[in-house]
């Protein structure tokens, strides 16, 4: 590897403000916040609006969308009449 052309590779927090849940993991991302983590020692922050914890894809609580009726009213609307 080329030194000096990678970003830095290192453990981060990221904090879901919708869910206030945090996980560390690493990242490249960059971040003048920090937080003092479980282990005590001082990691980067970056806060995110949504996460996996509060996606309605991952919670299970999605609404499905009735398409076919709209689809119907669509096609009923807009036939052509011979």
């Amino acid at each position: 590897m080329k030194k000096d052309i990678h970003p830095d590779y290192r453990p981060v927090v990221f904090q879901d403000t919708s869910a206030n849940h945090s996980f560390l993991t690493r990242s490249t991302v960059k971040t003048d916040k920090t937080i003092q983590w479980e282990d005590g020692n001082t990691y980067p922050l970056v806060t995110v609006e949504i996460s996996n914890v509060s996606h309605p894809f991952y919670t299970g609580q999605q609404k499905l969308v009735d398409t076919a009726g709209r689809v119907e009213r669509f096609k009923n609307r807009y036939a052509k009449r011979h």
